[in-house]
């Protein structure tokens, strides 16, 4: 006998979206999502739960309060900068390769927030760090020594620091000072260097192809030439600006930073003036605003091996778990359009870094408790279980006012091993304080980790019990339920291994129009 079921795919894509009306959404935008939470967008598609962190090294960094500042130097070595506790504090800067922290000096006063920049213009590999309050340090990484450039009384609470071609710019308050060429600690006249005032507070220093971009709150400028004898200042917008320095990275050949509007590309505000046509952030206005509000401190990281911008909110206070963040991946090199939204929620950054060092990338922050932590390692949040969360929009399927049967999901899914992930589905626009519609009940979609020899296969090791190629990544369940709309929730609040989902198929009839 024929059957009249009728099969509606899902291809997981799209990301987090929150400005558009749930018909809307589920209509257009299907296999996007209403919650996205510690869920990446795949650059190979689907969606995929987020690595974890673990402590780069089980030592804290000495000292109290918050870890001001951390840096990788060096293939496993990490720079990182605390109060010393004393009486009178000071900054103190530490060094470690994994084991104890080694200190490496202090400065005179307690700073703030440490920013930072390195070059290598042939006589090694130096870091330069501010803390607005100090004079810059300056690390020396072939060295292994710390020392403190005071050649200029004007550099003490230096506030941003960048290197553009082989010159070191700071900036403090409206002022922008340059060294001579390839010594950051010459700043005469004579041999190349100066100061230019650039009418408004810089809020951010960022090197970009052939060009220092200069960010104040309510405008952006551009500095080109390579030297005093040429160097160039141009406006880019006097309409729109950055707001905090910390939120400036270069991703996917573009800039990205927060402004007044939401979280933007410079790339868009160079072609488009002063005009806010393709704020990144659009498709999630609500969530940046509502975590642009939560709080004054931001930090962010670029993963370049996944195209990927991250954003994270800090408040002292609130616990780790709750710790809200934002990621962006970007699928091509231009424009708004092309980006894809997610949440974090469980990692606490106060201040970040990353870097690739011979071919891998390395990615640390802090906080307050004093360890220094490493992103993207293992499969849990230093030991806790990471909560993802996938809920899809109310998709109509067809025609938003015809019932619909429902009888099986089938789920595609890529995992790294064994796990088991929460199923739910939702009917007709129902939210948890609608009590009136009966809803399914949650299943569990379970996958072994269970590996079958294939002969020839280099993953095969004979006399090991698991081993060889996956046999399976679709996984069917039986569904039950009507209803003109349907969500789909996916949800793993565990330490197993990460997974990828990639799409899902429906299965229903359609019944006749009432």
């Amino acid at each position: 006998m024929a059957t009249n079921w009728q099969t509606f795919p899902i291809e997981f894509k799209g990301g987090l979206i929150s400005n558009l009306s749930p018909l809307q959404q589920g209509a257009n935008a299907v296999g996007s999502a209403t919650i996205l939470q510690n869920f990446e967008p795949a650059r190979s598609g689907g969606y995929s739960k987020v690595l974890g962190y673990t402590k780069a090294t089980n030592s804290i960094v000495p000292g109290t309060g918050r870890v001001l500042g951390v840096k990788v130097a060096n293939l496993g070595e990490y720079i990182a900068a605390r109060s010393d506790g004393a009486s009178t504090p000071k900054t103190e800067y530490h060094r470690s390769s994994g084991g104890a922290w080694s200190s490496l000096g202090k400065a005179a006063l307690l700073g703030g927030k440490i920013r930072s920049a390195e070059y290598n213009f042939g006589a090694g590999d130096f870091v330069i760090m501010v803390d607005g309050s100090n004079y810059p340090a300056l690390f020396n990484d072939t060295a292994n020594s710390l020392s403190f450039i005071s050649s200029l009384s004007d550099l003490q609470g230096a506030e941003q620091v960048a290197v553009f071609k082989t010159t070191v710019f700071f900036s403090k308050g409206s002022n922008l000072y340059f060294s001579a060429p390839s010594d950051s600690g010459d700043f005469s006249a004579a041999n190349g260097g100066g100061v230019i005032n650039v009418s408004h507070d810089i809020t951010g220093l960022i090197a970009f192809r052939d060009q220092l971009i200069i960010f104040s709150r309510n405008n952006i400028q551009r500095l080109s030439g390579t030297t005093l004898a040429d160097f160039q200042l141009n406006p880019i917008t006097e309409g729109i600006g950055c707001l905090d320095p910390d939120t400036i990275q270069e991703v996917g050949g573009d800039i990205m930073y927060m402004s007044p509007d939401g979280i933007r590309l410079l790339g868009a505000t160079d072609r488009i003036g002063d005009f806010s046509l393709e704020v990144a952030s659009d498709p999630i206005a609500d969530d940046v605003y509502k975590f642009a509000q939560s709080t004054s401190n931001f930090c962010s990281i670029v993963i370049r091996e996944k195209a990927q911008y991250r954003i994270f909110g800090y408040t002292q206070s609130e616990q780790k778990k709750v710790s809200r963040g934002l990621l962006v991946t970007k699928f091509s090199n231009q424009g708004a359009a092309n980006l894809a939204w997610g949440e974090t929620s469980g990692i606490k950054a106060f201040v970040a870094d990353s870097k690739y060092t011979e071919y891998s990338e390395t990615i640390i922050f802090g906080n307050e408790d004093g360890y220094v932590y490493k992103m993207e390692t293992g499969y849990a949040f230093d030991g806790e279980p990471i909560e993802a969360i996938y809920e899809s929009p109310y998709m109509p399927i067809s025609d938003p006012q015809i019932r619909k049967t429902f009888y099986k999901l089938t789920t595609y899914i890529d995992p790294k091993g064994a796990f088991n992930i929460d199923l739910a589905l939702k009917y007709d626009f129902t939210r948890s304080n609608n009590q009136n519609l009966i809803q399914p009940a949650a299943t569990t979609i379970t996958s072994t980790g269970v590996f079958a020899a294939i002969y020839g296969a280099v993953t095969s090791i004979f006399g090991t019990a698991i081993y060889g190629g996956e046999l399976d990544k679709v996984y069917q369940n039986q569904i039950i339920g009507s209803g003109k709309t349907i969500s789909i929730r996916i949800e793993d609040n565990t330490t197993n291994p990460a997974f990828t989902l990639d799409t899902a198929l429906l299965e229903f009839t359609q019944n006749d129009r009432q």
